[in-house]
């Protein structure tokens, strides 16, 4: 990893462990997107072909990626963008399930349509209380982050298999932003019907582009209305044969934001999505023994048998201070200190933090 380090200049003075917030820009990324501006800027309009298949691609590249297939990719702009779209078509009465203090947009576009909600405590017993609501209820929808945005807990992936087996009915609804990009997911095998990622953190590829993917049932739940003279390929005839996954393409997109995307999910694949796999285990791995020896991890993280490449620790401004200070790039959330470790981290990286921990706490 240490060769593909040295292609992200924001690695290079500082210790950059704010991938939640942002993934950063990397070289390779820079060059493609500045030969595609200067495409742009000598041929103007003769880029119009070459942006459709740009689009064209980046659907295949993704659909290959998470394996999903490639009809039922969606290009969009962002998560939240593309969940609001979603919830316009799904019947307004059908019971949903959320978890306490998710990421707000995933709970606010459905509190905003009158959705009747029961909210789930997120704890070490979390897949248990998820089970018991839904049966409970009777409800049709689950929504949730498969990692917290705050604390990194992460959802049971295998619990989600169990509870489709035993609830198949039950629209299961997943935001990956804070997800996809750490571990090679195959998106068919899970249990997840629609998931949706905003692709400018672990993806790498900046902002104005994301995803969403569709299991097949779903456009059987979802009368969707959405329409544009983008999502019918600018062909009027096509108005009423445009297929569920376009519906969420109304209008142009960006194909310098989603030729991006194409370019890191290449870029991740050349890297080596189980290399990736196996390294940031590595980093999670120590994190954890480190940050929990010092006392700093809460207990529904340290009860967990899994954990994300996200972490916050308990801290407040002046160790927030002296982390930055010292050129540790991190964040403020939840009350506490957030750090995110990727393939581009190094066990150096969590060497660096937790020396000032241990002088500052």
């Amino acid at each position: 990893m240490e060769k593909t380090r040295k292609l992200f200049p924001a690695l290079r003075n500082q210790v950059y462990v704010n991938t939640p917030v942002y993934g950063p820009l990397y070289d390779n990324l820079l060059d493609w997107r500045q030969e595609h501006d200067l495409d742009f800027l000598l041929k103007a309009s003769e880029m119009r072909q070459t942006s459709l298949k740009v689009l064209s691609d980046t659907r295949t590249t993704v659909g290959q990626f998470f394996n999903c297939k490639r009809e039922n990719v969606a290009l969009i702009n962002n998560f939240s963008t593309g969940l609001n779209m979603l919830l316009e078509g799904l019947d307004r009465t059908r019971k949903v399930v959320l978890l306490e203090n998710d990421y707000p947009s995933v709970e606010w576009p459905f509190a905003s349509r009158g959705f009747p909600v029961t909210h789930v405590k997120i704890d070490e017993r979390v897949e248990q209380g998820i089970w018991e609501t839904v049966k409970k209820e009777n409800s049709s929808i689950l929504a949730l982050s498969i990692v917290q945005w705050q604390n990194g807990f992460k959802i049971d992936l295998d619990f989600l298999k169990k509870l489709k087996k035993e609830y198949p009915d039950v629209l299961i609804i997943a935001d990956g932003t804070q997800f996809l990009g750490t571990t090679n997911f195959d998106f068919e095998s899970s249990a997840i019907d629609v998931l949706g990622a905003s692709a400018y953190k672990w993806l790498l590829a900046g902002y104005g582009c994301g995803l969403m993917l569709f299991k097949d049932v779903v456009k059987d739940e979802c009368d969707l209305k959405t329409i544009g003279f983008n999502a019918a390929n600018a062909r009027p005839e096509m108005e009423n044969e445009v297929r569920f996954a376009r519906r969420f393409e109304p209008g142009h997109l960006s194909c310098l934001s989603f030729g991006s995307l194409k370019f890191s999910l290449e870029f991740l694949t050349q890297v080596g999505k189980d290399a990736i796999a196996e390294h940031n285990k590595k980093l999670i791995k120590k994190a954890f023994l480190e940050f929990n020896e010092l006392g700093l991890l809460s207990k529904e993280i340290t009860m967990r048998k899994e954990h994300s490449t996200i972490f916050n620790f308990k801290g407040g401004d002046t160790l927030f201070r002296s982390l930055m200070d010292n050129a540790i790039v991190c964040a403020q959330r939840g009350g506490g200190i957030r750090v995110g470790f990727h393939f581009y981290n190094t066990e150096d990286d969590i060497d660096a933090i937790v020396r000032i921990l241990k002088t500052r706490l």
